[in-house]
């Protein structure tokens, strides 16, 4: 990676240069961002994934602006006019919109106002202008006056306009407009098609809208620009197009020199046109999209976060689980799964109006938690969610039961996946449905990896914001959160294992096909007879893969195989194998981290391997528990202003929280009742009751503490 690109993105993340280098020569050997974070800090200083991925995605947008710069160069040079100054700024660019002002005046462009005056002969008057080498204006136009050229004003407005496309093609004018524009108000203004349509309610408040656009918060700016390419609104920036005028006829005279009279009233024209037919609408939609484009690096961002907090939510793990997909008129979907989360059973009970099968539903629960050994219940927050929690509370389970409501967002785009077809073939959907509760009960970041991201409910304005960027920021998310926790390699699914480290699906197939015709993995070492797992997938994958009950405990850790020699060592200093270091907290601590240093093994690689060693394979998730609502609050007619509730986070935005209090409708605590401080996706809160809007279901609260 060229010199340039490699300290803007060390400016950028306010690291060093060679921080960025070493991490873009791993990317180029092959390495992943958990990989490089994780077992490499050596190189990089000790970046975490988040910084990594940073450096991954600038690397990525330099490497297409480096062909774009080709591209360029190339059309430039086939017109003839590419001079060795003009290669040096394009060159040395770093800036997506610096690079495309340079470019403009040579990109093949459609037929304009200023390319049918140069086919009428006219750029000669424009070029004489343009250089303030006249003083008499009409008299030089006279010249012109033949042909398709039929007046002496006609030679004149063809002059302007070649000007005006120039001034509107000319960098630094570009560049000073950009800076206006930046601090000026974003106002939207309601759409006649709007009146006749119920859909524009919804942007009601944007009807008559202005704020600084540096003040904007993104949210507003996502659902302005929503509404405006639904028609609804039409949206600018209040710059002044007298001052902007005045401005861009200033830069002219400084460039070029002050006009005399008659040329000056021409020049004016000519900026006056540029600016409000080419420059302003030009100059608006970029700084409108500069703007989106910061709105959607928020929104990405609070997405990202809320999909780790899903993702790294509190398992129960390894229990035998009924799951139910609750229901009225179709009755409760229940699945029993076992500690693996293999189907064992599925029926429908009918515990709920209209049938109100209430006895013969006791008695199947009863039946079924018995014979199949059930040790927690997964109940979905869907529809009857909160009558069948209660049902379930009078079945009289036994005490070692634990019951936890779970969320069902996207588990019905789960059941119809292809992902679901391959799993349960077959079973039709309510069945698969409720399987994927039940295993987001015992591990939310095996059931969810199956699922889009985009179809978790944890996003804001996510199908407004750039698609690309959403992708690369929620797939980059999955990577961190899933090599953060280790995978089981003998119970992992393929979808689990496409995401491990230097895997991907073709061979997580393959890892599960050898597996299932070997009976399972007894080291991580069998790995290299996977096919087509070569050296560098090893290196990548290999330090995330846990293997429980192996021969050599390092297998169910951390510690990447290329450093059980300096375990094995440890431990031999010790006069103890592996075996007996792996865990023991007091041998540890005895070991002297720089007495191992060796090699590209430094420091940081050392206190990892000990700090694994003392708690090897440690889960950093916390463990799942139980959570009520106020029984008392079962419809929003049961809110009075002024209650205190017991509530659970389900999205967090840039604008506030959204909380289920135990309703079909949940709650916003908007920012503003905050009191400052931040929630996280599923934590548990109190809140109290602001207002109830009855009309629109809308339930405003306030944040009063941790529940």
């Amino acid at each position: 990676m060229k010199p340039i690109y490699v300290k803007n993105i060390a400016d950028r993340l306010g690291i060093k240069e060679w921080q960025v280098e070493n991490c873009v020569s791993l990317f180029d050997e092959g390495g992943t961002i958990p990989f490089i974070s994780r077992y490499r800090k050596e190189k990089t200083g000790g970046l975490d994934d988040v910084q990594v991925a940073e450096i991954k995605h600038w690397s990525d947008v330099f490497s297409e602006m480096e062909k774009r710069k080709e591209g360029i160069l190339d059309t430039i040079a086939s017109q003839g006019k590419l001079t060795d100054g003009l290669r040096a700024k394009i060159e040395s660019c770093v800036v997506s919109t610096e690079l495309e002002d340079l470019y403009l005046p040579y990109r093949p462009k459609r037929r304009t106002r200023a390319t049918a005056a140069k086919e009428k002969g006219l750029e000669p008057l424009a070029d004489k202008m343009w250089n303030v080498s006249l003083t008499d204006p009409e008299a030089e136009a006279a010249k012109y006056v033949k042909g398709d050229v039929t007046s002496v004003e006609d030679a004149l407005a063809g002059a302007r306009d070649i000007i005006a496309e120039r001034i509107s093609e000319a960098a630094p004018s570009r560049e000073s407009l950009r800076q206006i524009f930046r601090t000026r108000r974003v106002e939207s203004k309601v759409t006649k098609a709007a009146s006749s349509n119920p859909e524009a309610a919804k942007y009601r408040t944007y009807f008559n809208f202005s704020m600084p656009l540096q003040r904007i918060p993104s949210h507003n700016l996502l659902a302005i620009l929503r509404a405006k390419n639904e028609g609804f609104l039409t949206v600018g920036l209040d710059a002044d197009p007298e001052k902007c005028g005045n401005k861009l006829y200033y830069e002219f005279c400084q460039e070029h020199r002050y006009p005399g009279d008659k040329l000056a009233g021409q020049i004016r024209m000519a900026v006056d046109d540029a600016y409000r037919r080419l420059l302003e609408p030009s100059i608006t939609n970029e700084i409108l999209k500069e703007a989106k484009e910061k709105a959607d690096i928020e929104s990405v961002a609070v997405f990202g976060d809320n999909l780790t907090q899903l993702l790294l939510s509190p398992p129960v793990g390894q229990k035998r689980t009924m799951a139910i997909d609750p229901g009225f008129r179709n009755g409760c979907k229940i699945a029993c799964l076992d500690e693996h989360g293999n189907l064992l059973h599925h029926e429908i009970i009918f515990p709920h109006p209209p049938q109100s099968e209430k006895v013969k539903s006791i008695m199947a629960v009863s039946s079924m938690v018995e014979e199949y050994g059930i040790e927690a219940i997964a109940i979905g927050n869907g529809t009857a969610s909160r009558e069948t929690d209660d049902f379930i509370k009078r079945v009289g389970l036994p005490e070692n039961v634990k019951v936890y409501t779970v969320s069902e967002d996207g588990a019905s785009i789960y059941s119809a996946s292809e992902v679901a077809r391959q799993e349960f073939p077959d079973e039709d959907v309510t069945v698969r449905g409720a399987v994927s509760i039940g295993g987001r009960l015992m591990d939310p970041l095996a059931e969810l990896v199956k699922i889009d991201p985009k179809s978790l409910g944890v996003g804001q304005y996510q199908h407004d914001v750039d698609q690309n960027l959403l992708h690369e920021k929620l797939d980059n998310t999955v990577v961190i959160c899933v090599n953060s926790v280790g995978v089981n390699l003998n119970t992992a699914s393929p979808y689990l294992l496409s995401y491990v480290s230097g895997i991907g699906p073709a061979l997580a197939s393959n890892i599960v096909s050898y597996r299932n015709s070997t009976g399972g993995f007894k080291s991580r070492k069998q790995l290299r007879e996977v096919p087509k797992l070569g050296p560098k997938a090893f290196e990548q994958c290999a330090g995330f893969l846990r293997i429980h009950d192996a021969e050599n405990p390092l297998d169910n850790s951390a510690v990447h195989p290329e450093c059980y020699h300096i375990v094995a060592k440890m431990a031999s200093d010790l006069g103890m194998d592996t075996k007996q270091l792996v865990g023991n907290q007091e041998a540890i601590r005895k070991i002297d981290p720089s007495a191992y240093v060796e090699g590209e093994f430094g420091l940081p690689t050392i206190n990892d391997i000990l700090k694994e060693l003392a708690k090897p394979g440690l889960d950093p998730r916390q463990a799942a528990s139980e959570f009520s609502f106020d029984d008392d609050i079962r419809e929003i007619d049961d809110l009075k202003v002024g209650m205190e509730l017991p509530g659970i986070v389900t999205n967090v935005t840039a604008f506030g929280a959204f909380v289920d209090i135990g309703l079909h409708e949940n709650g916003l605590v908007h920012v503003s009742q905050m009191k400052g401080r931040k929630v996280k996706l599923h934590q548990r809160v109190k809140v109290s009751v602001l207002n109830v809007d009855l009309e629109r279901n809308r339930i405003s609260l306030r944040l009063l503490s941790d529940n």
